[in-house]
């Protein structure tokens, strides 16, 4: 093909693409075995994993870039809010990724989907508590839809589990018909297979780097639009997904300002680095945009639960 010669796409390329659509999510630590299996089947001489180079990464997903676009797909990176890795996933970057996300799940799997992602967005993410988070037992008693259509979603439809025993409301088409428990927890953990959520290890469900990155758009249409003209007034709830103030990327794991009416949240990974650059050490840090003091005990995630 023409593209050999003009920039460089080649085999290589083609066997790093088919690669990273088998992983749909991949870190610099994991490209490299990849990249230098590939360079040595290529080369046919040895190459090591510590021999490649980020910048070598970055050049393999440009050219991947520049072949998917006509496919309406790109690999775009982030850093984890935890580990502050680098992930790199493969996202769909212009149709609806719940339709993506049917050719693996069926109907009634994506209506179970939303209902927890209304538990996480909505019932468990309250002006004074924003977990952004589920417990693996409050997903699975989510397997029952909503009876009678699309009624709201009551504490008594989300068990004992609902964070402070608070209603929640349910998002258009997260109705659907019940599943069983086991098949719910079997679509849990096919959604952590697939990379979408993460596990932790006190058995919170959230939504992962590669959904972050995915979901960006979806998740702000839903769960922002009903907020957005009640947040302009005074002690008026925030808006539901918030953007770090310092990366300006989505805060599910973080810090937050101590007043629950202003809207900065602020990444863990990236505090000290913020504050830094305001020459603000511990116990001079205030708020960017309320100026109220920075205690640094305010989180957002399962921090936040207090109840652990």
């Amino acid at each position: 093909m023409s593209r050999d010669d003009d920039d460089g796409y080649d085999n290589r390329n083609r066997a790093f693409l088919q690669a990273f659509l088998a992983r749909g999510t991949m870190t610099f630590e994991e490209s490299q075995p990849v990249l230098a299996a590939i360079s040595k089947a290529h080369d046919h001489t040895d190459h090591l994993a510590a021999d490649i180079t980020e910048q070598d990464l970055k050049t393999y997903v440009h050219r991947a870039n520049n072949a998917l676009s006509s496919f309406d797909l790109e690999i775009r990176s982030s850093l984890h809010q935890s580990t502050r890795k680098r992930i790199y996933a493969l996202v769909n970057s212009t149709s609806d990724t719940m339709s993506q996300l049917a050719t693996s799940f069926s109907a009634d799997e994506i209506s179970f989907l939303k209902r927890v992602l209304d538990a996480m967005f909505i019932t468990n993410n309250r002006p004074r508590k924003e977990v952004m988070a589920i417990k693996g037992m409050q997903a699975i008693q989510l397997h029952k839809a909503p009876g009678g259509g699309r009624r709201r979603t009551t504490a008594a439809d989300m068990g004992n589990e609902t964070m402070d025993g608070e209603t929640g409301r349910e998002t258009q088409g997260s109705s659907g018909t019940s599943l069983t428990m086991a098949q719910a927890e079997k679509v849990l953990a096919g959604l952590v297979g697939q990379g979408w959520f993460e596990k932790s290890r006190k058995g919170y469900y959230s939504l992962s780097p590669r959904a972050l990155m995915e979901l960006r758009g979806w998740l702000t249409e839903t769960y922002n639009e009903d907020e957005e003209e009640a947040s302009d007034g005074e002690g008026q709830e925030p808006l539901k997904i918030k953007f770090c103030f310092a990366c300006k990327e989505i805060v599910t794991v973080g810090q937050r300002c101590r007043d629950w009416r202003c809207q900065c949240r602020i990444h863990d990974i990236c505090v000290n680095s913020f504050f830094q650059t305001r020459r603000q050490g511990q116990g001079e840090r205030t708020c960017p945009i309320c100026r109220k003091e920075w205690d640094g005990e305010s989180f957002v995630g399962e921090r936040a639960d207090r109840r652990d």
